[in-house]
């Protein structure tokens, strides 16, 4: 695919797109943007930075914007397509991809995480929204509290796979699909493919699209990597004195927590 105008997406999406100077579509956005117009389910193998947050934002916008609402239910919209992502900050992105690619759509999204009051999360909710990107943890809290009604999904999205099942999700989001009908599109995004991922794509999708791009890189071969194994109290110590090195003028140091990063 040479363009996205050669998609044929609704003709708000391109608008968008056009103002986002967005011409040519990356590799995945290529191979997955046209199935997934047509409904299929779709299990694609991508990381960051490949382009993949358009691959199913744009599809998703043109499906919710091509079809029409329920409206024999009463009461305020409900959401149509759920993006389910490991953390606050990859929720925040794909929502502001959401934002950007479908403001001329009338399409009216919401972000559900931890670490903020709900308040203001509920009341979009309340007032009626097409689409939800959350984190498991807030959105099985919602649930709980009878704040979300997951019935009228008809787009499941799962990114990021590997990093939920990594953060212990698993049950969380089997919890979440249980409340979510299944006649549904569902899409599985992972950077990686282990025996958990596939075991849990078999028992989402139906008959799926795959999908599989090339990461944009990898560790340079000019860069020198060493590992030093250490007992856990010894850690800081080691740390310490690296950093004392004269060769190291600047350094990033990450950390498993906030916890931890607090601590160090």
């Amino acid at each position: 695919v040479a363009t996205f105008a050669e998609l044929q997406l609704a003709a708000p999406v391109l608008r968008a797109l056009e103002e986002e100077g967005y011409t040519t579509p990356t590799p995945i956005q290529g191979r997955a943007i046209g199935p997934l117009m047509a409904g299929k389910d779709m299990l694609g193998c991508a990381q960051t930075g490949t382009g993949k947050t358009a691959a199913f934002a744009l599809p998703i916008l043109h499906l919710l914007q091509t079809a029409p609402r329920d409206m024999a239910h009463r009461g305020p919209i409900l959401p149509r397509a759920l993006v389910l992502s490991p953390t606050r900050e990859l929720a925040t992105q794909i929502g502001e991809s959401f934002a950007a690619y479908g403001r001329h759509t009338g399409l009216r999204g919401v972000c559900i995480f931890g670490g903020v009051s709900q308040g203001k999360q509920v009341r979009a909710l309340r007032e009626g929204v097409d689409i939800v990107v959350a984190t498991p943890g807030r959105l099985i809290d919602l649930l709980d509290q009878g704040l979300v009604d997951l019935s009228g999904i008809r787009i499941l999205v799962l990114d990021e796979a590997d990093r939920m099942l990594d953060m212990g999700f698993i049950m969380p989001i089997r919890n979440i699909v249980s409340r979510i009908g299944s006649t549904r599109q569902t899409m599985l995004f992972s950077a990686t493919m282990p025996r958990e991922i596939m075991k849990l794509a078999d028992s989402l999708l139906k008959d799926p699209v795959r999908v599989a791009v090339t990461p944009v890189a990898s560790a340079a071969p000019m860069i020198e990597q060493s590992m030093y194994m250490v007992p856990r109290r010894m850690k800081s110590v080691l740390l310490e004195h690296l950093l004392q090195e004269a060769a190291v003028a600047r350094a990033v140091v990450f950390t498993k927590t906030k916890h931890g990063a607090d601590k160090l």
